[in-house]
């Protein structure tokens, strides 16, 4: 029986997918964006698709697949080529509007407010616009964001006009950095402008079948996030908050999903808590990202990645239960912009109790930086305990053994050119 897996060439999450579905005896179909002239340069067979035309490449898969029993998707944009294709071939997964929808942040809005989510003030304005005169429709503190990057990456705070005009040219500068604009996405060309909402921070992670949401973890997000910048770190779940109030969250992305149009598979839902209630930042129509998966564990041992595949092939299936172990994973943050040479401390940060694995995924002689330009992590350092707190207290003693060690890149400048 074959699935088919939609992913990034670089998400962590791809092989992690293909072994959950041979795990499950099923074959998985690779389909990430890649080079069609290349034969098979990572000779993984995947078939090569196109993100920036889903409805084009979902055809051609169709075409080559036509035997297909069920998909899934790694990432947003691997997500919405996988709702065009699961539409050709009949599969049961989110309709592409939805997704489309739910990957950009405007839309989304729209969304919420009509289906009368409560919603900061916001609007959008085109890239080249002039700044001033999006900055004199502000109100501070505001967040401007990129409306087609994922997470984090380019989410700025200013609570100035002068710390909005600042951050408006560096989002520019982001988005006109030849890595943005490989992607093609006609989103980027727009900043949107948001009210700030303060608040605690939590996520969701949840299943949708026939537009009914189940929740299968809350996240607790230990760190405030405040800004100018949002770095995510640490995830933990179970929730130390109140039933009542998880049953809120639940019930905000579940308003929120009906909102968007979202009826089969996978969401990784962020919002915000205050004495207003919930806020919903945004629900994507995929699993939460990167290596994080590894932190939820079901009963019978079945990793996410086995769940949603089973949820593909058997929408009527229940999930099954999480183990009651309490459990985090942090996202290791990167300390300052440079060429990753090498971590230290590794092996005292593995022997501190309670901590599970660490995985440093940073690559020797790759350039990093910072939020708000970056986009990736160092790695990731999962644990498990009793209780919450405790799994938090070993995630931030292992990483305070780590010591990353970066070298300056040097500045490119173009070339002189003499005069006659």
């Amino acid at each position: 029986m074959k699935v088919i897996i939609v992913a990034s060439k670089l998400g962590y999450q791809t092989q992690a997918f293909a072994e959950a579905a041979l795990r499950l005896g099923l074959e998985p179909v690779l389909a990430t964006d890649r080079c069609g002239s290349l034969n098979d340069p990572w000779r993984d067979h995947a078939f090569p698709l196109k993100f920036h035309r889903p409805a084009e490449s979902a055809a051609r898969l169709a075409r080559l697949v036509p035997e297909a029993a069920g998909i899934t998707a790694v990432g947003d944009k691997p997500a919405l080529a996988a709702a065009h294709i699961a539409r050709r071939l009949g599969l049961p997964f989110h309709p592409p509007k939805a997704v489309e929808a739910a990957g950009n942040k405007y839309l989304a809005r729209q969304a919420f407010r009509k289906a009368g989510l409560p919603v900061p003030a916001y609007f959008r304005v085109p890239l080249l616009s002039e700044p001033a005169r999006a900055c004199s429709r502000a109100s501070f503190p505001c967040v401007l964001k990129p409306l087609g990057l994922s997470g984090s990456r380019g989410v700025i705070r200013a609570n100035s006009p002068a710390e909005f005009l600042a951050a408006f040219g560096r989002i520019r500068r982001l988005l006109d950095s030849p890595e943005i604009l490989r992607g093609r996405d006609p989103s980027l060309g727009y900043i949107q402008v948001e009210d700030y909402v303060p608040g605690r921070e939590f996520a969701l992670e949840g299943l949708v079948s026939g537009g009914i949401l189940r929740t299968l973890a809350i996240f607790d997000k230990p760190d405030p996030l405040e800004g100018p910048f949002f770095e995510e770190s640490i995830y933990l779940t179970p929730s130390r908050e109140p039933v009542a109030a998880q049953a809120a969250m639940s019930e905000a992305i579940q308003r929120a999903v009906t909102a968007l149009g979202l009826t089969h598979g996978p969401v990784h839902a962020e919002l915000r808590v205050n004495e207003q209630g919930p806020w919903v930042l945004e629900v994507a129509a995929r699993p939460i990202g990167g290596l994080c998966a590894r932190v939820l564990r079901f009963h019978g041992g079945a990793s996410l990645e086995e769940v949603i595949l089973k949820h593909a092939l058997q929408p009527d299936d229940a999930a099954p239960a999480l183990e009651l172990s309490a459990a985090g994973v942090m996202m290791i943050p990167i300390p300052c912009d440079g060429i990753y040479e090498n971590c230290f401390g590794a092996g005292a940060a593995r022997a501190t109790p309670g901590i599970e694995t660490i995985e440093i995924t940073a690559r020797h002689g790759q350039v990093y930086k910072r939020l708000p330009e970056g986009g990736s992590y160092l790695g990731f350092i999962f644990a498990r305990g009793a209780h919450t707190p405790e799994v938090e207290a070993s995630l931030r003693r292992a990483h305070a053994h780590l010591d990353f060690r970066f070298a300056a890149t040097l500045p490119v400048f173009p070339p002189l050119v003499p005069k006659p």
